[in-house]
């Protein structure tokens, strides 16, 4: 049997073209692509009217707000999870220990759930004298719901308050399972609810469909005025420096005090699982140290212990529990001299954000520039007052009660420095402060000299 021309044995075409512009059997007319042969793709034509596949829910037409009701839930469970699991593994490795002997495994979980109600604020239960926030583990937190928004969230209000609210659930009954008092819950529901809102908020304004931070802000921005809105700005820029100082000199702390970190570990003794332990809890309180280092370059410094002060000015040192981290501290002869000048830190810190401010302030009024100025050192002032006051609480009863820096001290002497670097550079540079200064003084001058010739 023969087989026609441009036919193949199996049935099917030859697939060869014709010739172009030919209409041979193998082309589709002149120019044109042929038909699909034997191997080659086929071609798909894409809608590009098509709404982005964000617009769409991925839960088979849910409510987006329960993208945000899984994104709360996740960040929440995921965070109290890196918290219970190494505490249950660090039980399972030791359960053969004479000294863990009839305690349940669900013991581990309650503690690992108290640590991750502690970094909420909640102090823990067994121990109610422990109120030092583990800043790492609320900074992890944080971490988890930007996350969790962010790749799984939608950018609407519904979303957001869903989220915050499935967060805060979360940690409601943690809190009443482990048997929290009901005044110490109410505090880690409020720390909770701003933990959730900060970090979910910042994750679902990544989405690609959601507004930019500009826009989101921009209704309340409109209302302040130009001097005020650009001092927030100058103030959180200041305030932000002085945090980065502080993460450098914690880490130089931590450089040159390895020698004592290194003897108080050996001195501890321990095996894997308690060396592990103990560095999880290193990492949890290594954002303290910085915010302790922040208290020490405002000039106030801070407290380990009742009776002790670690400043520029002075160290008492005294007695300090076996924890590595504090072998990081300054030695008592790290004070007086030129260390007595590290306060101008705040004052260079106002200086940098003020000259940044004066390139985008257009004022219209003398005023504008020292208000501007004095709005910076408030925002600064008060982000301190919140660092130091987050950074402040006991790791035990007796004078371990009292660990961290003053609070308020701080806040002031930051807002002190600030104010003074602002306003030095804002207000010689500005055309209406001297030009009220000169008619100041010219109306001063004239009234002097005409008082001289009416006597």
């Amino acid at each position: 049997m023969t087989t026609p021309p441009g036919t193949r044995p199996d049935g099917r075409g030859s697939g060869a073209p014709g010739a172009r512009g030919s209409g041979g059997s193998g082309g589709s007319g002149s120019g044109g692509p042929g038909p699909v042969g034997g191997g080659r793709a086929r071609r798909r034509v894409v809608d590009d009217s098509a709404p982005p596949r964000f617009f769409v829910s991925d839960l088979d037409g849910a409510p987006r707000w329960v993208g945000g009701l899984l994104a709360g839930l996740q960040a929440a469970l995921l965070s109290l999870l890196v918290v219970v699991l190494p505490a249950v593994a660090a039980y399972v490795a030791t359960s053969a220990a004479p000294a863990t002997s009839g305690i349940p495994w669900t013991r581990a979980v309650e503690v690992g759930a108290g640590l991750w109600l502690l970094a909420h604020g909640v102090p823990l239960t067994d121990a109610p004298s422990v109120t030092l926030v583990p800043l790492g583990l609320t900074a992890l937190a944080l971490f988890g719901c930007y996350a969790s928004a962010r790749r799984s969230g939608y950018a609407t209000r519904s979303a957001f308050g869903a989220g915050v609210g499935a967060y805060v659930g979360v940690l409601l009954v943690v809190g009443l399972a482990t048997g929290v008092p009901l005044l110490h819950v109410g505090i880690g529901l409020l720390a909770g609810a701003v933990v959730a809102s900060l970090g979910l908020g910042a994750g679902l304004l990544r989405r690609p469909e959601a507004p930019r931070f500009r826009d989101v802000v921009e209704p309340v921005r409109s209302r302040l005025p130009e001097p005020v809105a650009h001092g927030v700005a100058a103030g959180t820029t200041a305030l932000a420096t002085l945090v980065l100082l502080a993460a450098v000199l914690a880490t130089l702390w931590v450089v040159a005090g390895r020698g004592a970190i290194a003897d108080v570990v050996a001195s501890l003794r321990l095996d894997a699982v308690g060396g592990i332990v103990l560095a999880v809890a290193e990492l949890a309180y290594a954002p303290t140290l910085v915010l302790w280092a922040l208290a020490w370059l405002a000039g106030p410094g801070f407290a380990v212990g009742t009776g002790t002060s670690f400043a520029v000015g002075e160290v008492q040192a005294g007695a300090v529990p076996a924890v590595p981290l504090l072998g990081a501290l300054p030695a008592p002869d790290v004070t007086g001299g030129v260390l007595l000048a590290v306060p101008v830190v705040t004052l260079l810190a106002g200086a940098a954000s003020a000259a940044v401010l004066r390139r985008r302030l257009v004022t219209e009024r003398a005023l504008d520039a020292p208000v501007a100025g004095l709005v910076s050192a408030a925002v600064a002032g008060l982000g301190t007052l919140v660092l130091a006051a987050l950074s402040r609480g006991g790791i035990g009863p007796g004078r371990m009660t009292e660990l961290g820096p003053q609070p308020v001290l701080v806040a002031l002497a930051v807002a002190a420095g600030v104010a003074l670097g602002s306003l030095l550079v804002l207000l010689p540079g500005d055309r209406h402060v001297r030009a009220a200064v000169a008619g100041a003084v010219r109306r001063a001058w004239a009234a002097v000299t005409g008082a001289a010739r009416r006597g």
